[in-house]
């Protein structure tokens, strides 16, 4: 049996639900439930924002998954994906300081996703989408946003294109070039691929060439879907066409969320002097790291734990929660996300720069607060902040 297994097997559930409160004789009872729920009930009635005030709803996030992209698993299923989705709860708790509960839903219909996330939200302060597949993650997303008065955030989007922004501010930092210049490849045309693209154009990137299974995105390819329509529309500006080989060359900065080892070294040495390569798949990345240094990489990261620069999604959704839940923000938009970005890449100071280290290691004490005050304050710049 493995570590993990035994740690699952022994502890049965890596949460559980504590009271705040003590109810140890009547009065405690008669405080904490009937009669005296009833005074905030009535105060709920006339006045729904003090369901933030007189619950723990304030700081209470749903994480929620159909199980139909756990990990590199693939559909397994809701409840395969229960594992996941506690190990979620305890990051946000322990990262955080926020209580999250993990809610796997028996469907893989849009409709019924949206409108039972929907009826729930009333319960919470936030909701975390998880391990959703593409394209069905975009409009679930998209449609939630739309209806729901609480900060919905699928985190395979946009926590992973949030951390990628602070590694690729950090790379241009050590490598003098400038955002408007860069020439950037994406392997991986999903959910992830798809958001990290969208978040660097709004940063200032220009040129980002997306490939996938069968190619390089391109505007004016009737075979794409609606999706990658859209996002053709919106990248590939030289409107190439062939392979992930093809767009490589001359590239300054790759970014793999696609497949291990389809990546080679001469792939590497083709692109840009001081080539930054971000191969996050895991467990075995699009090229090995060794081999990426070798070819003649300047910056690599990676998804692993086991490598420098290891590009994690809990360096940014902890403290994007935890200041969004703070101001009690409507959504988490766009310039909240680029304020989440530049917090973690400042986290690195100029004497500690260097390519085996652009972004701070997970277990730094000081990212979860940055983070969270960054958002908040562009939460409130931008006019998502309720108090």
């Amino acid at each position: 049996m493995t570590d993990a297994m035994q740690l699952h097997t022994q502890v049965r559930g890596k949460i559980e639900m504590t009271a705040r409160v003590p109810v140890k004789n009547a009065r405690d009872m008669a405080l904490a439930y009937t009669p005296g729920v009833a005074e905030p009930c009535l105060e709920i009635q006339k006045d729904y924002a003090k369901s933030f005030e007189l619950t723990r709803r304030w700081n209470t996030v749903a994480v929620i998954t159909d199980g139909t992209a756990v990990l590199g698993l693939g559909d397994i299923g809701p409840e395969a994906g229960m594992p996941v989705m506690e190990g979620k709860c305890v990051l946000f708790k322990e990262f955080g300081g926020i209580d999250a509960i993990p809610l796997c839903l028996r469907t893989k219909d849009v409709d019924e996703l949206v409108r039972t996330i929907y009826l729930m939200s009333g319960s919470f302060g936030g909701i975390n989408l998880e391990d959703i597949s593409a394209p069905r993650c975009f409009e679930v997303e998209r449609r939630l946003k739309e209806i729901c008065d609480i900060p919905v955030f699928h985190d395979d989007q946009h926590g992973t294109a949030v951390v990628v922004g602070a590694a690729v501010l950090n790379a241009v930092r050590l490598t003098g070039r400038a955002l408007e210049d860069l020439r950037v490849v994406i392997s991986g045309a999903g959910s992830a691929g798809c958001a990290i693209a969208r978040h660097l154009l709004k940063m200032g990137v220009r040129d980002i060439v997306l490939s996938d299974k069968c190619g390089l995105l391109c505007a004016g390819d009737d075979t794409l879907s609606p999706a990658h329509r859209d996002m053709a529309a919106l990248t590939n500006p030289r409107r190439l066409t062939g392979s992930l080989a093809d767009a490589m060359v001359g590239a300054d900065v790759f970014i793999g969320v696609s497949a291990g080892g389809i990546v080679s070294e001469e792939m590497v040495r083709s692109m840009a002097d001081r080539p930054v390569v971000f191969a996050m798949a895991n467990p075995v990345p699009e090229i090995a790291p060794d081999l990426a240094r070798a070819a003649g990489a300047y910056i690599i990261g990676t998804g692993r734990s086991d490598f420098p620069n290891q590009i994690n999604n809990v360096l940014a959704f902890p403290g994007i929660f935890r200041g969004a839940l703070d101001v009690r923000a409507a959504q988490i938009n766009d310039e909240m996300q680029m304020a989440a970005s530049r917090a973690i890449a400042a986290l690195v100071d100029d004497s500690e720069l260097c390519p085996e280290y652009i972004l701070p290691r997970a277990f730094d004490p000081r990212i979860g607060p940055a983070v969270a005050k960054a958002v908040a304050e562009e939460a409130r710049k931008t006019g998502e902040a309720r108090i």
